[in-house]
């Protein structure tokens, strides 16, 4: 068995999307300093790095993070990996891409990956998302998760339409994975939100389990 982290790490050069909060993230005791421990605190926004939505983020009365079912969070994943010619992932390009027959979740693999390949610490507007008519079909296929290797599962300043879709049909959005050192496949997911009570979202560690 192999364990894939496909998590970001959170550091304060971690890219945010454009007016949320940064990355805070210091040590407020030190040791060296004479305290008995070393303690930190952090101030970061609930979609910082890889994290999930709730139907809440988008839908005034959507249902908050603890709420998900844990069951959608854990099992069989499709990683679908994505040419770089490919901008937007709309209904054509799923549809051509092969989604296995009673595979409930899937991880697009885009060109996105190469951001957090290369290290970059700017947020980058040209991402790749998936259309209105993309998730769209996401739900017809009766998908129960999805995923993305950005920061939004939308094109950037495209974001209600792809995620009220996805949201409504209650479909799991994880957002922000790192797939720069996965092949296309299937593996096991598991992705434990952080349990934080009324909120929209919620940073989470994600792994990928290869058998």
């Amino acid at each position: 068995m192999r364990i894939h982290d496909i998590s970001l790490t959170v550091t304060p050069k971690l890219p945010t999307w454009p007016g949320d909060p940064k990355v805070d993230l210091e040590r407020v005791e030190k040791i060296e300093d004479g305290a008995n421990a070393n303690v930190s605190r952090m101030s970061i926004g609930v979609h910082t790095g890889t994290h999930v939505d709730a139907p809440f983020h988008f839908l005034a009365d959507g249902t908050s993070i603890e709420t998900l079912p844990l069951e959608v969070l854990f099992g069989a994943v499709q990683v679908i990996e994505l040419g770089s010619d490919v901008d937007l992932i709309t209904a054509e390009v799923i549809q051509s891409a092969s989604l296995i027959q009673g595979v409930t979740r899937v991880l697009f693999k885009t060109r996105n990956s190469q951001y957090w390949a290369r290290g970059e610490t700017e947020f980058q507007t040209g991402f790749v998302g998936i259309s209105a008519d993309g998730a769209e079909f996401l739900v017809k296929q009766g998908i129960q998760l999805v995923g993305i290797d950005y920061l939004s599962i939308a094109p950037y300043k495209q974001s209600k339409p792809t995620h009220q879709i996805l949201l409504r049909a209650k479909i799991v959005v994880l957002e922000g994975v790192d797939l720069s050192q996965i092949k296309a496949g299937v593996y096991q997911l598991a992705c434990l939100p952080l349990k934080l009570g009324g909120s929209d979202g919620a940073p989470a560690r994600t792994v990928l389990i290869e058998q």
